[in-house]
């Protein structure tokens, strides 16, 4: 009886030793007042779906337990949790891009004809460009969400932007379709913009410094918003909701065009793209067979080049030489804060890891 009395109280003593002591290393390993750290896929657990393109131009992959101050964090605005993107007036830009972006681009892509693909987002732009050319079409907004195809050249048939002029306290939320230019040329391609609250693309300014009247029904900075993309059966639909605003709805059809003739383009794009040379037409099938994939972030659509080279693009913006510190303090950066996403995916849907998009 000794002998078992012996062995089981020394057990009993070995174990408890070895609690205390693994219990004592847990404590040293967590530091007094020292807190965990809060990353985006804790506030938004969908970051499978997405490989993440930093300001700097880096592709960081799969944004799992991942972050950047200087790009990709979360905040606490006192009630909810937010993941920022952020991205500067220049630095090192992604692909062939004028314009940084701090932004997600789906792994998956699929096509139009038969898709049934859903991005939905809830956000707030934190801030745009401080500086630009009001003359200059891009200048002072970001691009929040769009759809970027996979195959061919490579073109957006959906881009939805955020502008604020300087000195506004209220910025314009529209959409862009981007045609799917016809033939083997695609230096013919042109945007057609859609304004949802506020203005469109092709409100600008009459001077460098000159400004339009603020828009009546436009969203500040700060302000929460939420859009919903659909595409099913070759169709996209759109649909925005903020509250104070009136909820907007919009369809247009991917697979069928509306431009495949020159009497097809719009008044807008014969004022704002036909000038400097952008006057293509689009394929008779628009998007259709081509791949396409969700993009969602903050990409930055005002930068430091000359208007010579394109003045609907380029906005001779503030950039410090591409020093990103001096670029974030005296607000030449665009910042773009999401507390929610969800993304629906056909089964059909094919892998797209890796790809890179060459035009944007």
């Amino acid at each position: 009886m000794n002998k078992k009395f012996n062995t089981s109280l020394f057990v009993v003593l070995g174990t408890f030793f070895v609690v205390c002591s693994c219990s004592n290393v847990d404590k040293k390993s967590v530091k007094k007042g020292e807190q965990k750290t809060l990353y985006a896929s804790d506030v938004m657990p969908f970051f499978d779906n997405w490989n993440l393109i930093l300001g700097d131009g880096s592709n960081a992959g799969i944004a799992t337990n991942f972050e950047h101050k200087d790009f990709f964090y979360t905040v606490n605005d006192g009630k909810e949790d937010w993941v920022v993107y952020k991205a500067p007036n220049a630095g090192d830009t992604h692909g062939t891009s004028n314009n940084c972006r701090t932004e997600l681009a789906q792994v998956k892509k699929w096509y139009p004809t038969t898709a049934n693909d859903k991005l939905g987002a809830t956000l707030k732009i934190m801030n745009v460009s401080s500086t630009g050319d009001a003359r200059v079409a891009a200048s002072y907004s970001v691009v929040i969400g769009q759809i970027h195809s996979a195959d061919g050249h490579e073109n957006e048939p959906l881009k939805i932007f955020y502008k604020k002029f300087p000195g506004h306290t209220k910025g314009s939320i529209f959409w862009h379709y981007e045609i799917n230019t016809a033939g083997a040329d695609n230096s013919g391609r042109w945007d057609y913009s859609t304004a949802v609250w506020g203005y469109d693309f092709s409100t600008v300014g009459t001077g460098e410094n000159t400004y339009p009247e603020e828009p009546k029904d436009g969203i500040a900075l700060g302000e929460e918003l939420r859009y919903e993309i659909e595409v099913k059966e070759g169709m996209m639909n759109l649909k925005f909701i903020s509250e104070g605003h009136e909820t907007k709805s919009f369809t247009k059809n991917l697979i069928k065009s509306e431009y495949a003739t020159k009497e097809d383009i719009p008044q807008q794009t014969q004022e704002l793209f036909v000038p400097i040379g952008q006057d293509g037409i689009e394929r008779k099938n628009a998007y259709a067979n081509e791949g396409l994939f969700f993009k969602l972030g903050s990409y930055n659509q005002t930068n430091g080049k000359s208007p010579t080279i394109n003045k609907n693009w380029c906005s001779r913006a503030e950039t410090h030489g591409g020093d990103i510190k001096k670029q974030y303090a005296d607000g030449n950066y665009a910042e773009v804060w999401f507390k929610a996403a969800s993304i629906s995916v056909s089964d059909a849907a094919v892998s797209n890891e890796g790809y890179f998009t060459k035009n944007d």
